[in-house]
């Protein structure tokens, strides 16, 4: 095995020696949209807007895909410093909103899944329209996972974000998402094949730990009332080259 090769499948310093970390109740939607796509197309490109300094690399890799971290660029540095490029990985110094990510994903053809945790959310409505039409064009057959607050947690947590010490909302949210808008989604670009709502996935430990957001996890999922605030995962799924949909309503 030659250098690169061995830096390339080895864990950071430090991850390898502990035991691996939940990803968290969010993560581990995100974990296994990404290695369901893998399965179908094992030589695909993920792309991992907003990455920081995660590790998806390393939980996620079959040997055999490319990753791309796309992060901004004073953020971009420090990973590279720590997490340096390797054969099949790449840190991209650039924004989501910003196109020019798209011309980093160098064969497209074998599959690309993105992941944005916590990045659209950020985005005001129109950036996110473009973001997903650009994908649907440039990546046919391709998937894009992100997370959303419903438009009335979107609400609270831009009023949280404005009172005194901008509680744990480092960035504004300003778009929300509600999950009677998913159809509505699926029909803003004619690439666009669906959308849909993530299940949660299991986790070791018992059923009434709590999210992040501060209720059980069960009893969120559950509860009519209490659903209509839970933050979603989504996958919106890219229709092939041959198979364009028609566009209908776009999301405000």
């Amino acid at each position: 095995m030659t250098e690169s090769e061995r830096t390339e499948t080895e864990a950071p310093a430090g991850c390898a020696a502990a035991p691996a970390r939940d990803p968290g109740a969010r993560g581990r939607r995100f974990d296994a949209a990404v290695r369901a796509y893998l399965a179908r197309h094992p030589q695909a490109t993920v792309v991992a807007l907003g990455e920081g300094l995660d590790t998806g690399f390393w939980r996620l890799d079959n040997g055999r895909l490319t990753w791309l971290t796309v992060v901004v660029p004073e953020a971009a540095a420090v990973r590279r410093m720590l997490l340096p490029d390797g054969p099949r990985r790449r840190t991209v110094a650039c924004t989501a909103g910003d196109h020019d990510w798209l011309d980093a994903v160098r064969e497209p053809q074998r599959g690309v899944v993105v992941t944005a945790p916590g990045v659209l959310m950020r985005l005001p409505p129109a950036t996110v329209r473009a973001l997903l039409a650009a994908c649907a064009e440039r990546f046919p057959g391709g998937a894009l996972v992100f997370d959303a607050l419903p438009r009335l947690t979107a609400a609270l947590a831009r009023r949280a974000a404005a009172a005194p010490g901008g509680g744990r909302w480092s960035a504004p949210v300003r778009w929300g998402l509600d999950r009677g808008d998913l159809p509505r989604l699926a029909g803003t670009h004619p690439g666009i094949a669906a959308v849909h709502e993530l299940a949660p996935v299991p986790a070791a430990g018992p059923p009434w730990r709590w999210t992040a957001y501060g209720l059980p996890s069960w009893l969120g999922q559950r509860t009519p009332v209490l659903r209509a605030l839970v933050p979603l995962v989504c996958e919106v799924r890219f229709a092939a080259a041959r198979s364009p949909r028609r566009a209908s309503s776009a999301v405000s």
